[in-house]
């Protein structure tokens, strides 16, 4: 064996015994040690440079994503390890007892480090496509982390106590109380992971509001223990994954998914204003390309229903159907709207009266814009409503409006 010969050159060179037994140890360990730092340096400055060139070159970015992370420099870090190890077996079998239970020991470490980049390139990859928004996995890998580091410190310590691993499982279960309070909110946000995965609740990408915690904007991470959102005005809130579990949060994304983004809003109009349209009001509303259809259409069914029942239409105009100029306005909204391209035609497709209110009666437009980003969505909401509040004099309509300082002062007292 190579200790002895190294023992018996320096035991020819006058050294005691004993001392040339230990230094032959020394030599020994050093020479093993040195030749894994060279095969280390060989490894890192011309295989692992050469990884490198190879995955620039591919088109892959499986490779790319594992470069990256560091998978293939802690792997090969594995290599002169495990080489010490095999040496000092096979040099001094039944010695060096503790040095091996350390790098052994330490091989566990790294293989796990080794596994950690691995999961990390994962998900990296999986996160930066954007069909993975569909299942976030993030913080599946991440709890899958904990699991092997959690078993990696297990076996490390069973390595250095020369313990088996299984007696310190069984330790720990005593410990469950404890590890329960230090890893609350790990645990915590493991199983809303999990139940956040598993009903879709929310996706990396999603608009969520959650006021409580002042988040408005976009998921851009979802961990085991928080999911961050990226507020519209860019702060970064920060969210413990469980409260999206035990609290209430808005999601948009179905709004996103659809065809269309819904217009909601209302226009009080002041109930003085609305009267039965006599015929120039007729004639005027007919000259409108939109209503020239409508108009003389409900007038023909009116008429002949009058006709059949024979009301006389002269004493007062109460009697009998009649057109209203709101009635007619609403005829027209709905045509405006149907004849504007940027509003989706399969959704839901209304103009309605509200509930009349102390500041006049709502007239209501709920309608889907084909176009869901933020700023043309809002263009198109505002040109629709611009169009409205500009036509609505046409109908002998006016808009209810608190007075306001101006109104006041322009009266004129008499």
């Amino acid at each position: 064996m190579l200790k002895t010969w190294f023992e018996n050159l320096f035991i020819s060179m006058g050294t005691p015994a004993e001392l040339a037994d230990e230094i032959a140890v020394v030599t020994m360990i050093v020479l093993i040690f040195s030749g894994a730092y060279l095969i280390y340096w060989i490894l890192r400055n011309y295989l692992l440079k050469l990884i490198h060139k190879v995955t620039v070159k591919t088109t892959n970015k499986w490779d790319d994503a594992l470069m990256d992370a560091g998978t293939f420099h802690r792997v090969l870090r594995l290599i002169p390890l495990t080489f010490i190890l095999i040496c000092i077996e096979r040099l001094a079998p039944g010695q060096l007892v503790l040095i091996k239970r350390i790098i052994f020991a330490i091989i566990i470490l790294v293989g796990t480090r080794a596994i950690e980049a691995f999961l990390n390139a994962v998900s990296e990859i999986y996160h930066s496509d954007k069909t993975s928004h569909r299942k976030p996995i993030r913080p599946l890998f991440q709890a899958l982390l904990i699991v092997l580091y959690l078993f990696a410190g297990i076996f490390i310590i069973s390595q250095l106590l020369d313990k088996s691993p299984w007696k310190l499982v069984s330790l720990m279960g005593g410990l469950t109380a404890v590890t329960m309070l230090v890893f609350k909110d790990t645990i915590l946000g493991f199983v809303a992971g999990i139940q956040l995965g598993a009903n879709d609740m929310v996706r990396e990408g999603d608009w969520i509001e959650m006021p409580k915690f002042g988040a408005d904007g976009d998921v851009i991470e979802v961990t085991v223990n928080t999911v961050k959102v990226r507020n519209w005005d860019k702060t970064i809130s920060t969210i413990p994954t469980y409260a999206l579990i035990s609290d209430s949060f808005k999601n948009w994304r179905g709004m996103s998914e659809s065809g269309g983004r819904r217009i909601k809003r209302s226009i009080c109009i002041d109930m003085n204003t609305v009267q039965f349209a006599d015929q120039a009001m007729l004639d005027n509303f007919q000259a409108m390309e939109l209503l020239k259809d409508y108009v003389q259409k409900m007038q023909e069914v009116i008429n002949a229903e009058n006709s059949e029942r024979g009301i006389d239409l002269s004493t007062t105009v109460v009697n009998g159907r009649r057109q209203t100029n709101l009635g007619i306005f609403r005829a027209y909204l709905q045509e405006y709207l149907r004849d504007n391209p940027k509003i989706h035609k399969g959704m839901t497709f209304l103009v309605r009266h509200l509930q009349p209110t102390p500041q006049g009666l709502p007239i209501e437009i709920y309608v889907f814009s084909s176009d869901k980003n933020w700023a043309t969505y809002e263009a198109i909401q505002a040109d629709i409503f611009d169009h409205i509040l500009a036509a609505i004099p046409e109908f002998g309509l006016r808009v209810y409006q608190q007075p306001s300082g101006f109104d006041i002062a322009s009266l004129k007292l008499g």
